[in-house]
């Protein structure tokens, strides 16, 4: 029986629609949530990106502001842009959006957010919060991923899982968030011995390695819960065909545009897997979603009695 395909689309536009009334509420006390993205350069990927976290902040009605340094700004220069932003408050949530110019101290500009403004969830005292289970920011992908475990009724307490990939963004937050939900967890990288073997042992498949299509079936136990975050182009015929060979519908995109998307995850684990998300249209929708939710939340915890009583924490 082909795998469960898991509706990222449709689950990111619950949390935009709850996001969206809590909002509501919060207008009706005189606050409105601001989200302020500072985007440096003309990076095409990250203008496309900027863009749309600036539409989703116009559909659940948070204030957004877009900041465009210059690709020559100094790191000086953009910890100036920061620090006004932390000092002002109707801005709730800040975002840097990577990649930097080179040129650019990246840590150190994202070290300077403040730590109750850090939508993206990236600031040690953040990472702190979450390995020792206090309030505080969950980075936006991996906060998703568990939105779709738990929103499509998946079991996590007691189950084994495993996460591939253990990058500082996904992998590791990914993993303690897993753990929070009493889930066994184990992390893969590219040391670890016997990869099939560790990842046929999971009952949750999370895969971050950013590799196109590196998780076969081989690595998959019957009826496991598959969740790829991997997000990679395939430009190549032969490497096409490899993937999507009989796809017709695929293959007509790949036709027209040159090129189509695939996670870090086999299309053939659908025949072997209990539950997948699909890519596009899985995890990458969630990722805007949460940062909405996150906007929220931080104006909320900042602003905290100014707030009325809503439905989520």
């Amino acid at each position: 029986m082909p795998a469960l395909i898991l509706d990222g689309t449709k689950i990111a536009q619950q949390i935009r629609s709850e996001v969206a009334a809590e909002v509501k509420a919060m207008a009706a006390a005189g606050i409105r949530p601001g989200l302020a993205v500072v985007l440096v350069g003309h990076n095409p990927a990250s203008e496309i990106y900027v863009r749309g976290k600036v539409k989703a902040c116009e559909e659940v009605g948070i204030y957004s502001e877009k900041l465009t340094p210059p690709d020559s700004a100094s790191t000086s220069e953009l910890l100036a842009v920061i620090d006004d932003l932390n000092r002002r408050d109707q801005i709730d949530g800040i975002l840097v959006q990577l990649p930097l110019p080179r040129h650019v101290d990246s840590k150190k500009v994202l070290l300077s957010v403040d730590p109750a403004k850090d939508v993206d969830g990236f600031h040690p005292m953040n990472v702190g919060f979450l390995s020792t289970q206090r309030p505080g920011l969950v980075p936006c992908t991996p906060a998703g991923v568990l939105e779709i475990l738990q929103r499509s009724n998946i079991p996590i307490s007691g189950r084994e899982a495993v996460v591939v990939g253990r990058s500082d963004i996904v992998g590791k937050p990914a993993a303690m968030l897993l753990i929070n939900a009493n889930a066994t967890v184990t992390v893969c990288h590219s040391k670890t011995h016997d990869l099939p073997a560790v990842c046929r042992r999971a009952d949750i498949l999370v895969a971050a390695i950013g590799r196109a299509g590196m998780i076969t079936r081989d690595f998959v136990k019957p009826g496991a819960a598959v969740i790829d975050v991997g997000m990679n182009s395939v430009t190549n015929p032969a490497e096409f065909q490899r993937f999507f060979a009989g796809n017709t519908k695929r293959e007509e995109t790949f036709r027209k545009r040159g090129s189509t998307l695939i996670g870090d995850v086999h299309p053939e684990v659908a025949q072997v897997a209990g539950a997948l998300t699909p890519v596009p249209g899985g995890v990458g929708p969630l990722t805007i979603a949460m940062l909405m939710f996150n906007t929220v939340k931080a104006a909320k915890m900042r602003r905290g009695s100014r707030v009325p009583e809503l439905s989520r924490a």
